[in-house]
């Protein structure tokens, strides 16, 4: 259906979450290369790209390959932290290049845990002033969250925060904490349990569907979201059967991804909802397979919802579906038991595909933080009025 490829347009960074799935490599992608891999996604007859990162800003071609995906007729989108876009006229470069969509990474309202989050002080100030500026551009906006052990208390605080102070975001995605890639495998603190994020998480998407709004919730098993199973971003996938294909910059390469389950209690095989779930991301066995429990509701009117949703979709010109009829009888799982203590979805490597290699730079430094991009009024770490303000 809506397929959407990925490219991380670099690897390196201008802030520090402790939680970051994509840590530095000294790998990076050239116009040429990228020219090659938008190529490719228009030969699959994807919808889209969305650009990635790493932080896409600090890529100095990013312009340019914002320009040729759009010229060559697929939605462009990107993921950022939003620290470069605080300046208006960078905001603006990306936008008449052709930029139709940014998803905004914060995880809190709250200035000081937002800092701890990014590991960068004045991340949360930064990211109010590219909401200020995207505001005044063609480009629309999401704000992307990674539920954790330290904003998983406040979730609908953080909603209530948006709608107040920029009612313009109309779309909000909760991505679950992935605890067995990037830094957060060192870093297992900021996993939390699934209880300590139910109550919180079922207020926000109570506030956001009660002010019209919509949401994606990724990483998070349906008998935890029951009510709003159809915003569930992998039983989306599974219903309208996409695939996804990413460029990552580290030793993954490319990988196309096909299926969307993970890990499954014995206790799921009793779900109505068994056949649509993305189960348990636990590849980091963080997350306890006991806190799963069965439920019983009918999932066709949950299927039914994401096929309506899909008029509005703007991929729907490109809709090629599979298992709208029925439930998908291909989605299987694994238990926990026997042995099977994680089923990664399959990951297999594009077929037909032009590739290209990815380029390394031995003479950039190796510095996690990679901070090339400062404001003039970075608040000096012990400035608290400043961080605040």
């Amino acid at each position: 259906m809506a397929n959407l490829g990925y490219i991380q347009m670099v690897r390196h960074c201008n802030q520090n979450c402790g939680f970051c799935s994509n840590p530095e490599t000294p790998f990076f992608h050239n116009i040429e290369q990228i020219r090659q891999i938008i190529d490719d996604f228009v030969a699959r007859d994807y919808f889209g790209v969305i650009l990635t990162g790493g932080e896409p800003t600090l890529s100095p071609i990013l312009p340019d390959a914002i320009r040729y995906a759009r010229e060559h007729g697929l939605h462009v989108r990107m993921i950022t932290n939003g620290q470069k876009l605080a300046d208006g006229a960078y905001c603006q470069e990306l936008a008449d290049a052709g930029l139709q969509h940014a998803h905004v990474s914060i995880h809190s309202w709250k200035h000081k845990l937002e800092d701890f989050l990014t590991g960068t002080p004045g991340s949360l100030a930064w990211a109010e002033e590219a909401l200020g500026h995207l505001g005044q551009t063609s480009i629309s906006v999401d704000i992307n969250t990674v539920i954790n052990r330290y904003n998983c208390d406040h979730l609908d605080e953080n909603i209530a925060w948006f709608i107040k102070n920029f009612p313009f975001i109309r779309h909000f995605v909760w991505n679950n904490l992935d605890p067995s890639i990037g830094r957060a495998t060192a870093h297992q603190y900021f996993t939390a349990r699934l209880a300590d994020l139910e109550v919180s998480l079922s207020r926000a998407m109570r506030m956001l569907h009660e002010s019209g709004r919509t949401f994606r919730v990724e990483r998070v098993p349906l008998c935890y979201m029951t009510e709003f199973a159809h915003c569930s971003t992998e039983t989306r996938k599974i219903v309208k059967s996409e695939e996804r294909i990413v460029h990552f910059l580290d030793n993954k390469g490319t990988v196309r991804q096909t299926e969307w389950g993970h890990l499954y209690a014995d206790v799921c095989g009793q779900c109505s909802l068994r056949s649509i779930c993305g189960g348990l991301f636990d590849r980091g066995q963080a997350y306890d397979p006991n806190e799963l429990s069965p439920v019983f509701v009918d999932p066709r009117p949950i299927i039914g919802r994401i096929v309506n949703d899909l008029q509005s979709d703007p991929a729907w010109r490109v809709a090629k579906f599979k298992n709208l009829a029925a439930v998908p009888s291909a989605h299987q799982g694994r238990s926990v038991t026997g042995g099977e203590l994680a089923r990664p979805g399959k990951v297999q490597p594009p077929t037909g595909e032009r590739l290209a290699e990815m380029l390394s730079d031995p003479k950039r430094r190796q510095d996690p933080t990679a901070r090339d991009w400062n404001p003039e009024d970075l608040p000096e770490d012990g400035d608290e009025d400043a961080q605040e303000a």
